[in-house]
């Protein structure tokens, strides 16, 4: 007896539309079991977790503070996905476009200009996306699984973080603590609304990328020809496009955004290079891509949802006294719920019986 999927000649638009949200609803149910299996109230827990964060503006800074690389991450990732080229090392590309921005306010921080801050941000993009190009350059001339490499270069590039804060990077006024200098002001990606809280232009860039995506693919040729290729290989060839130039296109585009994300996140919130500069972002992009169904705009509802996650999990902790490893179990069940139920929308689980079709096969024969 073996299990298969077997694809629905046509699968319902009304639940594709709710997809998203009965896998919300399941993993807030699973999550409220989670909760009493632990010893909590479930509707407490529930409510510390997501309505608690948004009751203060102070909170609802930090969740666009949390909900900007998701979402810049995220849309890059969504046209990796759609193109059929899978991009699972944004962590490390978001890393290493902390580290190439970092470079003028710690190895040239005693430059102070105006231009600081854009070459930055720029130099964070291109960071990002040579450290992109590596699996790009692996999988469209020696026809390498990407996901393997790109995963693989995320340890790289935490080692190499890690090494440049304790080695050669690090502050010599530190007092011996893993970090480096701390940026000057003109390094320091501003506030939006310094008045009521420390949310910075990330969130602002994450919305404008989302946008200008969405018009790509939603008017443009190229949009045209990542979902072309992403649907068919063979068809995109008699189009007149190119598998191997969507690879390089795709995979740059995403790492230039998890690049650019990393000096956002590193200028704007924490002000310096240290052994641990993401909580996970680069694979949480992952569950926001799909949650928001690889859709620009999509993603911007589910960045702010994955973001509430991070958010409710350090309001948990202090609320009912439970382990921050709770967030990543949401995240999971998120994922797995958003996974399966697109599954079960366009296949269906059919078992079959090796014996009986043995015998049939036999009877026929």
């Amino acid at each position: 007896m073996r299990i298969e999927l077997e694809k629905r000649p046509g699968g319902s638009p009304l639940f594709s539309v709710l997809s998203p949200l009965l896998a919300m609803v399941l993993t807030l149910v699973f999550g409220g079991i989670m909760f009493w299996l632990l010893g909590k109230d479930p509707v407490d827990a529930i409510y510390s977790f997501f309505i608690e964060p948004l009751l203060e503006v102070w909170s609802l800074h930090e969740l666009a503070i949390k909900a900007g690389p998701l979402i810049l991450i995220g849309v890059g990732l969504s046209v990796c996905y759609r193109s059929n080229n899978w991009n699972i090392g944004a962590e490390g590309q978001f890393i290493m476009g902390a580290i190439a921005g970092s470079i003028l306010p710690v190895v040239f921080f005693e430059w102070h200009s105006p231009l600081v801050l854009p070459l930055m941000l720029v130099m964070g993009a291109i960071g990002g996306a040579l450290y992109a190009g590596i699996p790009a350059l692996l999988k469209a001339h020696f026809n390498t699984n990407e996901i393997l490499t790109s995963l693989m270069l995320v340890y790289i590039a935490q080692l190499f973080l890690d090494w440049l804060v304790r080695g050669p990077w690090r502050n010599p006024q530190g007092m011996n603590f893993p970090e480096t200098r701390t940026f000057a002001t003109e390094a320091i990606l501003p506030a939006v609304v310094e008045s009521s809280g420390r949310a910075h232009w990330s969130i602002v860039f994450a919305l404008i990328a989302a946008v200008l995506v969405w018009f790509m693919m939603r008017f443009t040729l190229k949009g045209f020809e990542v979902t072309v290729l992403g649907e068919s290989a063979r068809a995109g060839r008699f189009a007149g496009f190119s598998s191997r130039k969507m690879i390089w296109f795709s995979m740059l585009l995403s790492g230039a955004f998890a690049g650019f994300a990393g000096i956002a996140e590193v200028s704007g919130s924490i002000g310096h290079l240290q052994p641990i500069i993401s909580p996970g972002y680069g694979f949480t992009a992952i569950i926001v891509a799909f949650l928001g169904r690889l859709n620009p705009l999509g993603i911007v509802a589910s960045g702010l949802v994955l973001a509430l996650t991070y958010l409710g999990g350090e309001a948990a902790q202090l609320s009912i006294g439970v382990s921050d490893k709770v967030t990543r179990v949401f995240q999971g069940l998120l994922l797995f719920f958003v996974l399966s139920c697109d599954t079960l929308i366009h296949y269906r689980i059919r078992i079959v019986l090796d014996r009986v079709k043995t015998a049939i096969e036999g009877g026929r024969s």
